[in-house]
């Protein structure tokens, strides 16, 4: 019975992915059930695996094989990319947009054609490949798979936060925030927990003030927030708050709750990244199909020193094997 591969968008060429893939790959590859098919620069991957001492066999695959051909991880599955790269490894420029853009289009084909159980894209440099016409990849994404609200979830199995506003300035905030958006971005991780993890969420919301409190005549919390918790404990899921955002990353309140709405990007991936560090995701829900992100950057200062830790990428690729 032919497994339909896991896609792996390599994303940034100049970025730590090459290192964090190529140590999964080598030491925990085993573990890994499902075929992973890589869409990166054949030629540029190959070079960073000489820089980085890897030697690691691979094998080439055509788009309009994908369908078809019966796939392992034996060797490194991998649709090549064109690519005109520079020779060193430490530089981040708008030259590799069409390549990122590219890699996208193939694994979103590969997606639309139902030939792939998800996919997972590598730490992009936003501000050189978004220019400014998306504020996220979660954005980007959800754009061209003609979804109109995405939802952005950390997952980490301890603890998942999602924030109702995502690639926002602070002074658009406000003016983003809804009851039909809270109550939609719940309900569809509720949703996501019962046909993924079987599970149901408790879920505490944070309010936007500082211990939601306000001297506007406007409170979100009284004219937003709470309307949006009745409806939601109306729908059966069970929902606390607003709760003040300053004191509520607790351990007393962590053991109550599996999911922490917060109104901005912020307010909910600060905390998240201190309690996990990289042993968190960032799930887009919504979509057509599955999507994953490791929650780090490129983190290109550190490029070639062999360090970078690729325990979010693993927790991306196992989530997958998980549910598959």
């Amino acid at each position: 019975m032919r497994i339909k591969p896991l896609i792996i968008v390599a994303g940034e060429p100049y970025s730590i992915f090459s290192e964090i893939f190529l140590k999964i790959y080598k030491k925990k590859i085993k573990k890994i059930k499902s075929p992973i098919v890589l869409v990166a620069s054949k030629k540029l991957f190959e070079k960073q695996m000489k820089k980085l001492n890897y030697y690691c066999k691979i094998n080439s695959i055509k788009l309009s094989e994908i369908s078809n051909i019966h796939l392992n991880n034996k060797f490194i599955n991998l649709i090549d990319v064109s690519f005109k790269f520079n020779k060193t490894f430490d530089k981040i420029s708008y030259k590799s947009y069409g390549y990122i853009k590219n890699s996208f289009n193939i694994a979103l084909k590969i997606l639309k054609n139902n030939c792939g159980i998800g996919m997972i894209n590598g730490p992009i440099a936003k501000k050189f490949f978004l220019k400014k016409n998306y504020p996220g990849i979660t954005e980007y994404i959800s754009k061209k798979s003609q979804c109109r609200n995405p939802v952005m979830l950390i997952y980490n199995n301890k603890l998942a936060v999602s924030p109702i506003t995502t690639h926002l300035p602070l002074k658009y905030v406000s003016k983003n925030i809804t009851i039909k958006k809270i109550v939609k971005n719940v309900t569809e991780i509720s949703k996501f927990y019962k046909k993924y993890l079987k599970k149901k969420i408790s879920v505490a919301v944070l309010g936007l003030n500082p211990h939601c409190e306000t001297i506007d005549s406007f409170s979100e919390e009284t004219k937003i927030i709470i309307p949006a918790i009745k409806i939601l404990k109306n729908k059966k899921i069970n929902t606390q708050g607003p709760y003040s955002a300053d004191t509520f990353f607790q351990n007393k309140n962590l053991k109550k709750f599996n999911v922490v709405i917060g109104m901005y990007h912020d307010q909910v991936l600060t905390p998240m990244k201190t309690l996990f560090k990289f042993d968190a995701i960032n799930i887009t829900l919504g979509l057509p199909f599955l999507r994953i992100s490791p929650d780090h950057g490129t983190n290109n200062e550190m490029i070639g020193q062999k360090k970078s830790d690729p325990q979010s990428l693993y927790s991306a690729i196992k989530f997958f094997n998980k549910i598959k």
